[in-house]
C-alpha cells in the first residue's frame, strides 16, 4: 500500500466509524444529497459502512428549482442504482413566486434552500442529519465539529460546540435539538478526487471537461443550462468552451473553469496544480466567513 492509498484508507476508516457511531445513536437518520462529488463519495462510504445490508437511511435532496438538468438525472440514477430511497423537496410557493438567483440574492438562498431544508427535516422528524461539508472549504466550516448540535429551528451556535477528543463523538440530544454529522470533515478536495479515482466512483458529468455553451460573468464562465430562463446582460454572447466544474450549485451563479480534464485521472492532476480555491466559482457566495456563518446560524447546511 503506497502512502496515498494509506492516507485515503485512514480517512475512509474514520468516516465509516463516524457513520456507524452516529447511526447507532439515531432514532431517524437521513443523509443530505446534492449529487455533487462530496455527497456522492459520502453516500458510497455509507454503502461500504453497512454492506451487505441495504442503505439504512434515505437521501434527501433540496431542489432549489435552479439545478443543472444533468445533475438531477445523475441524482435519480445514482439513487436507483444503489438502492437508496430518494426524497426530493422544493419550496413550491417560492417557485410559484418566481424567486430566483438573478433578482433575489441572499433571499433566494434563504427561501429556496435554507427554509425548505428545515421544513423537510421537520416533516421527516429526522434527528441525525449526515452532510458532506469539509473543513477545508472555507473558514466557518473549519470551526464546525464533526457532530454539530443544532438548536430550535436548526440554528447553529459556534459557542455551543462540544469537544471531540480522541475521536469520541457526543450525539446525545436534548429537546428540540438535532445533529448535523459530517463524516468528510477531515477530507480535502484532492482527497475526494483521489478516492473517487481509486474506487472508480461515478460522478456527475459536469465535473469533467466537455464543450458547453457559456457566457462570461464575473470573471467566470456560466453554463447556459436553460436558455429560456437565462438572464442575459448587454454584451453577453453565448460561446462554446471546453469547461468543467470544481464545485456545483445553482447553474446561473456557479462558474465553470476552462479545462481539458475529461476523466478522473486528469481532474486529480489538475486539482493538485490549481492555484485558486475550490469555491472560487461560486459567484453567489459572497461567502466571507461572516456571511456564510450567518447562513449556518439560520440553519443552512
Amino acid at each position: 500500500m503506497n502512502l496515498a492509498s494509506s492516507h485515503l484508507s485512514w480517512l475512509e476508516s474514520e468516516s465509516i466509524h463516524i457513520l456507524r457511531e452516529a447511526f447507532a445513536e439515531a432514532q431517524n437518520p437521513v443523509m443530505l444529497f446534492s449529487a455533487g462529488k462530496d455527497s456522492t463519495v459520502m453516500a458510497h462510504l455509507a454503502l461500504r459502512a453497512f454492506y451487505p445490508a441495504p442503505p439504512p437511511f434515505p437521501l434527501l435532496h433540496i431542489d432549489s428549482t435552479w439545478e443543472f438538468k444533468s445533475l438531477i438525472e445523475f441524482r435519480d440514477s445514482f439513487a436507483a442504482k444503489h438502492g437508496f430511497t430518494l426524497i426530493a423537496y422544493a419550496n413550491e410557493e417560492g417557485r410559484a413566486a418566481a424567486i430566483n438567483p438573478f433578482d433575489h440574492g441572499n433571499r433566494y438562498t434563504l427561501v429556496m434552500r435554507t427554509e425548505p431544508l428545515k421544513t423537510a427535516l421537520n416533516a421527516g422528524r429526522y434527528d441525525i442529519i449526515f452532510g458532506g461539508a469539509r473543513r477545508d472549504e472555507e473558514k466557518s466550516r473549519a470551526k464546525e465539529r464533526i457532530v454539530s448540535v443544532r438548536g430550535a429551528g436548526h440554528a447553529w451556535d459556534p459557542r455551543q460546540q462540544r469537544p471531540e477528543l480522541w475521536q469520541l463523538y457526543n450525539t446525545r440530544l436534548g429537546k428540540n435539538q438535532t445533529a448535523r454529522v459530517f463524516p468528510l470533515s477531515n477530507w480535502t478536495e484532492a482527497d475526494i478526487w483521489a478516492y473517487a479515482l481509486l474506487h472508480k466512483i461515478d460522478l456527475a458529468p459536469l465535473y469533467f471537461a466537455a464543450p458547453r455553451p457559456v457566457v462570461r460573468r464575473a470573471g467566470s464562465f456560466i453554463v447556459v443550462d436553460d436558455e429560456s430562463r437565462m438572464r442575459f446582460e448587454p454584451g453577453d454572447e453565448i460561446q462554446s468552451r471546453s469547461v468543467r466544474f470544481r464545485t456545483l450549485g445553482c447553474w446561473p451563479v456557479t462558474g465553470a473553469v476552462e479545462s481539458d480534464a475529461a476523466d478522473l485521472a486528469a481532474v486529480v492532476n489538475e486539482t493538485l496544480r490549481a492555484s485558486s480555491s475550490e469555491r472560487h466559482g461560486r459567484i453567489s457566495d459572497g461567502e466571507d466567513g461572516g456571511s456564510l456563518e450567518q447562513k449556518k446560524r439560520n440553519g443552512y447546511f
